[in-house]
């Protein structure tokens, strides 16, 4: 996005109705409270999140972080991929994860990916992580398998890897979309020396 479109984003009117739309369920309200129309506020949004994107991908570049914590967020676009059917599949609906990675002390958010929860997926985010990143760094992630390989295939044999395996109650997350209560967790050194006392997943994941 250019400069002007900045400006755009900027000195736009509607722009107080952003406050009241960005929480969960919130468009109506913003609506109601400001009297901007629902498409106005759904343009400024795509608008403004277009313009951080370019901004991000610009900027967050050449970092020398030190420690690495990675996770996915799952959500669904229209209705849970249970509920979908073919047809909306093929538009986007159903479930969709964004892929995360957060540097533990500066809590910058490195790198972000929205997509699906495969190989292909993991393997763009890695490398997306480590184009970003000009120093040798401990990352942790979360007991994804996939994490391994895409791990390896972005940063080699110059990175401290652990995966972080949460142990819970019950194997329930095949069932339905919250897992069980977590009971303890088990870490994997899977390349280097990672450092235990910073094996976590527990601020990427907040």
């Amino acid at each position: 996005m250019t400069a002007d479109a900045c400006d755009r984003v900027v000195v736009s009117g509607p722009v107080h109705g952003l406050d009241l739309a960005v929480g969960p369920g919130m468009l109506g309200l913003g609506h109601g409270m400001t009297g901007v129309s629902k498409p106005t506020v759904l343009k400024l949004l795509s608008d403004l999140g277009r313009l951080c994107y370019a901004y991000h991908d610009a900027h967050v570049r050449g970092l020398k972080c030190k420690r690495i914590q990675a996770d996915e967020i799952w959500s669904f676009v229209g209705a849970k991929m249970k509920n979908t059917r073919e047809e909306k599949i093929a538009q986007g609906w159903g479930d969709t994860w964004t892929w995360t990675a957060l540097d533990a002390d500066s809590k910058l958010m490195v790198s972000y990916l929205v997509g699906q929860r495969g190989p292909q997926w993991a393997n763009a985010f890695m490398q997306d992580v480590a184009s970003r990143i000009d120093s040798h760094i401990q990352i942790t992630t979360d007991g994804l398998k996939m994490y391994a390989e895409a791990v390896e295939g972005a940063f080699g044999c110059d990175v401290d890897y652990a995966m972080l395996i949460k142990l819970y109650g019950n194997d329930s997350f095949d069932i339905k979309y919250s897992p069980g209560e977590c009971i303890g967790t088990q870490s994997a050194v899977l390349q280097g020396n990672p450092d235990p006392k910073h094996i976590s997943t527990s601020f990427v994941e907040r």
